[in-house]
């Protein structure tokens, strides 16, 4: 495997990092960023809790004009992400914490939350400590995210998460007791053949009508579907 991954305006450096780039996150940085592009959210300020390689980061950086606060508790994975940052042209755009968003301060409250969390909570872990900690909700549940969410974002602003498809129910359910609303879903599968296994949430302290869909990464074995390659487009070197 690549130490690094290459995309259009910036590189990922991963080899100090647990969690690698993949499919799944590449989609939903490209997702949340489409949607501030498009002006579907305005945020000023952004915070990306448990930023890891820094990826989601750097993704909505080439597509907006926000400040970022980036945080991330694992010291190993904080190096990478300042390392990635350093290195690309939005440097001064993104600010990196090394601390766990429970602990983390800020003067301001954010019109903009992401968050791609340790979500295996309550399944088998592996020996590795580090990959515990980047892989499992043991260092921050479903319960403390949802209240780092009602905690510092903006009456008016939103949260961005992604999840495995089979946790949205119960996280929906912590979420109400925060007075927090999903209000539109994007369901992930391999392709058409295969069942939905994540879905990118996009949360508001305001209800409305949930708007629901869904996404297939692949058309065919070989081919990706044109939804994908549409998001993936400014990013990816070879689309």
């Amino acid at each position: 495997m690549n130490t690094w991954f290459q995309f259009k305006q910036f590189t990922i450096h991963q080899e100090k990092s647990a969690m690698k780039v993949c499919t799944d996150a590449c989609l939903f940085g490209a997702w949340v960023a489409k949607k501030i592009e498009e002006n579907k959210i305005k945020a000023d300020n952004i915070l990306d809790i448990g930023c890891g390689t820094g990826l989601l980061s750097l993704m909505i950086a080439q597509k907006s004009t926000a400040q970022i606060d980036a945080v991330e508790i694992d010291k190993d994975a904080f190096d990478q992400a300042k390392e990635n940052i350093a290195l690309s042209v939005w440097r001064e755009k993104i600010n990196i914490y090394h601390n766990s968003v429970t602990n983390f301060r800020s003067s301001n409250k954010y019109e903009l939350i992401i968050c791609n969390p340790p979500f295996y909570e309550n399944q088998l872990k592996s020996n590795s400590d580090i990959r515990n900690k980047a892989l499992h909700a043991t260092k921050l549940s479903f319960i403390e995210l949802a209240n780092v969410l009602k905690n510092n974002v903006t009456k008016e602003g939103f949260a961005a998460v992604l999840l495995p498809y089979t946790f949205v129910k119960n996280f929906e359910e912590i979420l109400f007791t925060q007075q927090l609303f999903i209000i539109e879903k994007l369901n992930i599968a391999h392709s058409s053949l295969h069942p939905f296994f994540r879905s990118m949430l996009l949360i508001s302290s305001i209800k409305e009508d949930l708007l629901e869909y869904s996404l297939s990464i692949k058309k065919s074995e070989k081919e990706y579907s044109t939804e994908f390659i549409e998001l993936l487009k400014d990013y990816y070197l070879n689309f």
